[in-house]
This record gives structure tokens, C-alpha cells and sequence, in this order.
């Protein structure tokens, strides 16, 4: 017995050597399937090219995948058609980190941080390079700042909504005036509600999975929104009249949690934001021109679009933007600096 004792000890040494490596690599494998961060991101919108969050999202995720040092360390989950829930509940998620990333117009941020409203300011913008010009400077760098400090969220990029927001309704609009009392909905934001009701109508806050059986029922009489959302969303099949009021040229924002971002490893965070840079800069490549194909689809499908006399709707919004600075006086030279860079052409 004493002879087999060295052999026995030799033996469980082994066996104890040999689970301890098969521990370790297993450890390890487990560590590295770990390592890919998984990222849920949520959108309002289909999930298909007729949607600027989609663009932006498939422009980043391929922006990822062909980065040698971001392959396989971030995986997104895109979630469209509201699948996580109500934008205005989502943006509470992605406050908290329950949701990592959200691909929305900037106003419904407005209900966490209300200074983000001044870029809903009926008429603020007279075309979407004008949007550009300003997000991309001082303007763009506050409003960063104040989502980051209010919201808890760090600003990947501003983008294009695919055209200006127009009103689209049952009714033909052949003067402002004919917009009067028509029941509008709009998202469920301040300036939005307010600016709508000031041009005439009554605004009503509706989320959007709601707006196509409320039209039916003739809860709503018309919505505001731009022309490829309302192709995709078939609006027109119960809408004919498209009025160009182009009241908002509602930003895209594009927001992540600040925990999830500084989950990201610091080496790879630079190669992260160039990735978020350029696909920003792709979908406002494809702003305009998605504009133009959904005008001439909804047309085919027997929409009718009018022109309409903007700057009378211009100047009825003003007491809006009176109320909206007096509430928040250090946003006025911010809007100053907004007209400042304008291009030249009136309403």
C-alpha cells in the first residue's frame, strides 16, 4: 500500500492539473464569448429604408462590422415599429440604461430635457442645411451638453428626418385659413402641440402606433409628419391632401446611454464615434433624395399636394416662440445665432 501511495498522489496531482487547465480555458472562451457587448436600439419606425433611423442604424452596424477592431465587439439589436414600447417610455429607458440606444427625432426628447423643444420651434429652420450648420457647431455642442447633464445620455450624432414635416389631411387645405379646428396629431410634445394649435388646429398628442386606426375612426382628421413616414405607414390610404406647410425640419438625434458608452473599451470609443460620424453624415445624404421618391409615391397613390402661404403660418407661431424664450431666456441667443446663419430665402 505505501508503494502506491507516491503513484496515487502523481496520479490525482495530474488529474487535478489537467481540470484546473480545463478550467482555465473554459474561463477563458467564456470571457472572450463576453466580450460583445450587446447593444439594444430602439426605434419608432419600420425597419426598412423608408425609415431615417433605419438608414442610420444599417450605415453604423456595417461601419462596425468592416472595422477590424470593432468586428465582433458590439452587437446591435434593433428593434423597430416601437417593439420596446411608447418613444416618450423609451426615453426614460434609455435614461436608466434599459434600453442602450435610441434613433429618434430630437422632440420627444423634450419631455426630459425641455430646452431640447427649441429645435421644434415652428419655422426655426428654413431648409435641412440649415439644420446641418447649426447642429454641427456651438448650437449642436449645448444641446449635447444639456442631454449628457438632464438626460443621462450621450449624443452620437444629429441626422436628417427624411424631409420636412408637412400637413396631411382627409380635407383639402386650399388656404391657412381651412386648417382651422381640423384635429391634427402630433407627437406628445410641448412646442409641437403648441405650434400646430397656433397655425389653427387643434393638436392632438397621439402616439404612433395609434394614428392610423384613430384616422379611420375619425378621431383625427390629418397628422403632420414627413412624406416617407407617411408612405410607409399608409396614411394615405385613408389621406389624400398633402399641404406643405414645412412648419419643422425636426431633427434626427441619436443617443446612448452614458454607462453603456463607457462600457465600451477606451481603445476602441474614438473608432466608435467615426463610425457614428459617418453614418450621420450618410443618412443626411439620403434625406432630400428619400424625400422626393415618397412625394412621388404618394402621389401615384392619389395624394395631392398643395402649396400653401408659409409665412402666414410663420408669423402665427410667434407668440409660440415668445413663450417658449421667456421660459428659457439663455436659449435666445442660441436661436439668434440660428437666424444669424439662415440662408437667405424667406418662408
Amino acid at each position: 500500500m505505501m508503494k502506491n501511495k507516491p503513484f496515487c498522489s502523481a496520479r490525482r496531482f495530474l488529474a487535478f492539473a489537467c481540470l484546473s487547465t480545463a478550467l482555465i480555458a473554459g474561463s477563458a472562451v467564456t470571457s472572450l464569448a463576453e466580450a460583445a457587448l450587446n447593444f439594444r436600439v430602439y426605434s419608432s419606425l419600420p425597419g426598412d429604408d423608408s425609415s431615417a433611423h433605419y438608414i442610420w442604424y444599417s450605415r453604423f452596424q456595417e461601419n462596425l462590422n468592416k472595422n477590424e477592431k470593432l468586428k465582433g465587439q458590439i452587437k446591435l439589436n434593433y428593434f423597430p415599429n416601437g417593439m420596446l414600447g411608447k418613444e416618450a417610455d423609451a426615453t426614460q429607458q434609455v435614461r436608466i440604461g434599459a434600453i442602450n440606444m435610441m434613433i429618434s427625432g430630437t422632440s420627444i426628447w423634450a419631455t426630459l430635457v425641455p430646452e431640447v423643444g427649441v429645435l421644434d420651434l415652428g419655422y426655426l429652420f428654413k431648409d435641412y442645411d440649415h439644420v446641418g450648420k447649426t447642429l454641427d457647431g456651438k448650437a449642436g455642442e449645448q444641446l449635447s451638453a444639456l442631454m449628457m447633464s438632464k438626460a443621462n445620455v450621450m449624443v452620437l450624432g444629429y441626422g436628417y428626418n427624411l424631409g420636412a414635416r408637412n400637413v396631411y389631411t382627409k380635407k383639402a387645405i386650399e388656404k391657412p385659413e381651412d386648417l382651422k379646428n381640423l384635429k391634427i396629431r402630433v407627437l406628445p410634445v410641448p412646442n409641437f402641440i403648441a405650434t400646430l394649435n397656433h397655425m389653427g388646429a387643434v393638436a392632438i398628442p397621439m402616439p404612433g402606433g395609434e394614428v392610423y386606426s384613430s384616422l379611420q375612426m375619425g378621431v383625427i382628421d390629418g397628422v403632420e409628419h414627413d412624406a416617407p413616414t407617411i408612405y410607409a405607414s399608409k396614411y394615405y390610404e385613408i389621406i389624400k391632401n398633402g399641404t406643405l406647410t414645412r412648419h419643422s425640419y425636426n431633427p434626427l438625434m441619436i443617443a446612448i446611454n452614458k454607462r453603456s458608452f463607457e462600457q465600451i473599451p477606451q481603445e476602441l470609443r474614438a473608432d466608435v464615434l467615426a463610425a457614428a460620424k459617418e453614418a450621420t453624415e450618410y443618412e443626411r445624404q439620403q434625406a432630400s433624395m428619400k424625400e422626393a421618391e415618397a412625394i412621388k409615391a404618394l402621389e401615384a397613390k392619389g395624394v395631392t399636394f398643395r402649396e400653401t402661404d408659409r409665412a402666414y403660418f410663420a408669423q402665427a407661431v410667434q407668440p409660440v416662440w415668445k413663450a417658449f424664450l421667456d421660459r428659457f431666456p439663455d436659449l435666445k441667443p442660441m436661436v439668434d445665432e440660428i437666424g444669424a446663419i439662415a440662408p437667405d430665402n424667406q418662408p
